[in-house]
């Protein structure tokens, strides 16, 4: 496949354990979280997946454990995660870098970023809480959207409001990230997958 075709999509971990429920600790439920994430993605047709984490390499070999083997695993600048991500992907047409906290992630929504990209320089599923859940950019990558380098956290407004042109910006369905307790009832038990969510759900 030629970097012109080549689509790359990558779930970005936090080095450390984030929130996580009463009763979890928050390690071994940030992982779960992005072992799931993965999952998801890596079962996508026709993209390569891939894994970064915002941390050391002590890290990274965690995730690389939980991963299919192959799957390309390196550590990123805390500061700017997602555009190294992009950097580190290799040469692509496009890079979805998705949070680490959606394990229930309809495959589908990542297939709308890549098919948006085609005419718009980032596209973006935003999150019910104001952040992001997952973030495609084109390649090469657009001066404003390195300039900006967004996160997970950069408002969609602050997008909307630093875009140079009306297309240049392209948003997804919404879906819903798993950063508090309110956001667990969120979860359908009756949808298959999240394995590893679904089991320290279960067990404190």
């Amino acid at each position: 496949m030629s970097a012109s075709d080549r689509r790359v999509v990558v779930v970005v971990v936090p080095g450390t354990g984030t929130w996580a429920p009463p009763g979890r600790e928050p390690e071994a439920w940030r992982l779960a979280l992005a072992e799931d994430t993965y999952e998801v993605l890596a079962a996508l047709d026709r993209v390569d997946v891939a894994v970064a984490v915002a941390g050391d390499e002590r890290a990274v070999a965690e995730m690389s454990a939980l991963t299919w083997p192959g799957t390309p695993t390196y550590a990123v600048d805390p500061d700017r995660p997602v555009l190294h991500t992009v950097e580190l992907a290799g040469p692509a047409a496009a890079v979805v870098a998705v949070s680490h906290d959606v394990p229930d992630l309809p495959g589908l929504l990542i297939g709308k970023l890549f098919r948006a990209l085609s005419h718009a320089d980032i596209a973006v599923t935003p999150a019910e809480d104001g952040s992001l859940a997952a973030i495609g950019v084109g390649l090469p990558v657009a001066d404003w959207v390195a300039e900006l380098a967004p996160t997970f956290d950069t408002p969609l407004s602050v997008l909307e409001d630093r875009k140079p042109r009306r297309h240049a910006v392209a948003i997804g369905p919404g879906w819903h990230r798993l950063r508090s307790n309110a956001d667990l009832a969120r979860l359908d038990p009756g949808l298959e997958g999240w394995d590893a969510t679904r089991s320290l759900l279960r067990h404190s």
